[in-house]
């Protein structure tokens, strides 16, 4: 039986379909006229891209619009997973007018400027500066394993904006125009021959205060909610409605055991499939349970520890992979240096590049070994380990 909520929806996506035609519009312009509808998340806010019903009937919408013709969300555009929540959820109105739209129909894209060469793990660690100066801010450092920046009009950054507080307390979160004077993005490539990963190098960037995120001193609370939805977002519960059952890496495997010769399909390898394909099914239901929670505005638990089952779970697979390709899996792949232009965090598509991706798994996003400190300190209420730096000043706090 149809309830109230569903039959807006129903009755929003009739009026649309009826009145924009995907086949006669370019993506960017069709997801545009989606998000003036309320139909990009439905369960934000009316003006903010929703219609403020229940996040379970974005299926429906994804459902719909796919069986019109309408094209997919950008492939660049995973960090609108990240930065989308965290202008809802912290910005003021002018931002959430300003950013959430061209953001959602890919028309800006976006990049997180969070990690710096000696702040990876202690992100909140991080040194790089902000110092007011009027209505400006004026910001040097770097960041590193920015991921698609050299697609970016906009980021995401987090700075110090005050030294003489306990780490956590003295950070301020920003929207930084990637063309601003002084910055400088620079390709890192990595062992599948691309360079997806950039460092990039901020020297006298001057950011208007309108573009701060957060009150001043705010940014750890700020970035919590672009950190937990990352997790989310790379653990695979970032899509609405969920994968399917049986797809990502997990298929690949269950390709290479079929195209197998029956004689090499012997009891042992038969069983190390059956257990990766249970772990994955476990995973993808997980996923679907972080989904909700990160679409609802609130990610919870669950999006940490897919995340980390997740980098786990696809080396694990890809091992496999390659231990049924035999000596073929040692030759065959092109490590010419490239620019990608999307983001597959699976590696999903080609076993041997997936063996060499998803080793940045359980190191993007947060390592597989922070991973189990937050959840062991944060879920199961484990001790925590020693903080020596969690009262001290930043700027008292000893370096190497």
């Amino acid at each position: 039986m149809t309830d109230e909520q569903e039959a807006a929806v129903v009755a929003a996506l009739d009026d649309f379909l009826a009145t924009h035609d995907p086949y006669t519009m370019d993506a960017i312009a069709f997801r545009g006229v989606r998000f003036d509808a309320g139909l990009a998340w439905v369960h934000w806010p009316v003006g903010n891209g929703g219609l403020g019903v229940r996040p379970q009937l974005q299926r429906l919408v994804e459902s719909r619009i796919k069986e019109a013709g309408g094209p997919a969300p950008d492939p660049a555009g995973f960090f609108m997973n990240l930065a989308g929540p965290t202008i809802l959820t912290h910005g003021n109105d002018a931002q959430r007018s300003r950013f959430l739209r061209p953001m959602y129909s890919g028309e800006e894209r976006w990049c997180q400027l969070f990690s710096e060469p000696g702040a990876g793990s202690d992100f909140a660690g991080l040194g790089t500066r902000a110092v007011r100066d009027g209505d400006e801010w004026i910001v040097n450092g770097q960041k590193v394993w920015n991921t698609l920046a050299h697609l970016a009009q906009w980021a995401m950054l987090v700075t110090r904006s005050n030294t003489e507080v306990p780490k956590h307390r003295g950070l301020t979160y920003f929207l930084v125009d990637m063309s601003s004077v002084g910055v400088d993005v620079r390709p890192l490539r990595q062992i599948t021959g691309e360079a997806e990963f950039n460092e990039v190098y901020l020297t006298d960037v001057r950011i208007p205060d309108a573009n701060r995120l957060g009150d001043e001193g705010d940014g750890w609370r700020v970035s919590l909610t672009t950190l937990m939805n990352e997790r989310s977002s790379i653990g695979g519960g970032g899509s609405g409605g969920g994968p399917r059952r049986g797809s990502g890496p997990i298929s690949e495997a269950v390709k290479l055991w079929e195209a197998l010769p029956d004689n090499e399909r012997d009891g042992a390898r038969r069983d190390r499939l059956m257990q990766l394909w249970v772990r994955a099914e476990t995973l993808r239901l997980t996923n679907m349970r972080a989904g909700v929670s990160r679409r609802q505005g609130n990610p919870g638990p669950e999006g940490s520890v897919a995340k980390l089952a997740m980098a786990e779970q696809n080396k694990a697979i890809y091992e496999f992979c390659l231990d049924l390709m035999g000596p073929a899996g040692m030759v065959g792949y092109d490590f010419t240096f490239r620019r990608p232009t999307e983001l597959n965090v699976e590696g999903w598509g080609e076993p041997r590049h997936g063996f060499l991706r998803v080793r940045a798994n359980s190191i993007e996003g947060g390592t597989s070994e922070i991973m189990r400190n937050i959840l062991g300190e944060q879920v199961l209420g484990l001790p925590g380990e020693p903080r020596l730096d969690k009262d001290v000043a930043w700027s008292k706090v000893l370096r190497g």
